[in-house]
């Protein structure tokens, strides 16, 4: 037997396969998110949403973890993505107010929808681009899905805890769209997390606020949600200044550093 047939008899480690199968639970939860929204569900339909936003945020971390990241998944995440952030808010928001509009209020729920899918086709390109700066990796270009999909479902959420009466009216719910629209296939550098690193001295209490957080979300988990969003949103005019800032320190450095000697590109031979 030839090594090619060991390894087809090996098959693929399991270990390897748990990335994808977080993706394709988060797919089902915006599926479901659909689903509830047909039932006048409200509430559990944002959970669904909230949960695919967490599966979302650990698969691509696992799959790194577990080297087990490939061209195959992370096209199967940006379907995900589509159907979780892109297409079920978007049918949430429609069922909830903007059938009230009519035709105005589906066309916006579309150019919602092909916001999100051109700003994953963006993303899937730029991480194709090997000549970014390291400093540029700590952030996004443009707000992403996920957080997308938190800010446009916001009216809802708010509702949830002062009513629907305006709210849920369409002119409300217009100015999210168009706005969280617009932000997603901007060029607005946002905060990516991806890198974060927590210095020693700040594990425990960065541990103790998860956990008081996690004990907030369950207990109250329209409050939470509503601050988390909204201090998302504050945060843009900080990341916008950051990223300028280490753009500027990279700029300076570069003009400092001394041209390249002739004898420096030397083949070595």
């Amino acid at each position: 037997m030839n090594p090619t047939s060991k390894e087809r008899l090996k098959g693929m480690s399991f270990n390897k396969m748990i990335p994808n199968i977080l993706t394709l639970l988060a797919m089902s939860a915006g599926m479901t998110a659909i689903r509830f929204a047909l039932q006048d569900r409200w509430e559990l339909s944002v959970i669904a949403i909230v949960v695919a936003s967490i599966l979302d945020g650990l698969d691509g971390r696992i799959a790194r973890i577990l080297k087990g990241t490939s061209k195959f998944g992370a096209e199967l995440d940006s379907l995900s993505d589509f159907i979780c952030f892109g297409v079920a808010p978007a049918m949430m928001l429609y069922l909830w107010s903007m059938q009230e509009a009519g035709r105005f209020g589906w066309i916006l729920v579309v150019l919602y929808s092909i916001c999100c899918a051109l700003r994953l086709a963006r993303f899937n390109t730029n991480m194709e681009q090997p000549d970014l700066p390291v400093w540029a990796y700590n952030f996004f270009s443009g707000v992403p899905a996920p957080m997308a999909a938190g800010l446009v479902l916001l009216p809802m959420i708010l509702s949830f805890q002062f009513g629907r009466d305006i709210l849920i009216r369409p002119e409300v719910t217009t100015l999210f769209l168009i706005a969280v629209s617009i932000l997603m296939v901007s060029r607005i550098p946002t905060y990516s997390f991806k890198n974060f690193r927590v210095p020693l001295p700040w594990v425990l209490p960065t541990l103790l606020f998860v956990g008081i957080f996690a004990a907030f979300l369950v207990a109250e988990p329209w409050p939470t949600i509503s601050v988390v969003m909204i201090l998302y949103a504050a945060s843009f005019p900080l990341s916008i200044r950051s990223f300028r800032s280490l753009k500027k320190q990279a700029e300076a450095l570069q003009r400092k550093s001394p041209p390249a000697k002739a004898e420096d590109l030397d083949d070595g031979e």
